[in-house]
């Protein structure tokens, strides 16, 4: 099976449904989260086709998206797309506060 950006075309449409309604991002609109989750998915299905001959998933991943694809026993890989749970407001822990100093 060939497999291309679109070939997870639902996926990204979900995906996009679900950050339209419940995803608040201060740096992404809509519109930029589309391309980034083209991109994502892009370098998923590369990190997926060249995997080694143990692995079974391919993953890619920036701030606020994670996409794995994962072997199954069809030639379709299936396909998650998780928005990472994130706050640019967190604290810095005190280590990393001391290093900045």
């Amino acid at each position: 099976m060939d497999l291309t950006v679109e070939t997870f075309h639902s996926e990204i449409a979900e995906a996009l449904e679900a950050y339209d309604k419940h995803i608040v991002c201060i740096d992404k609109i809509p519109e930029e989260c589309k391309d980034a989750l083209e991109s994502l998915m892009d370098k998923a299905i590369r990190a997926y086709v060249s995997r080694g001959p143990h692995l079974r998933h391919g993953i890619a991943l920036d701030k606020q998206v994670t996409i794995i694809l994962s072997q199954t026993e069809n030639e379709r890989p299936l396909c998650g797309i998780y928005f990472n749970l994130h706050s640019p407001y967190k604290r810095k822990t005190a280590v990393k506060a001391k290093k900045d100093e």
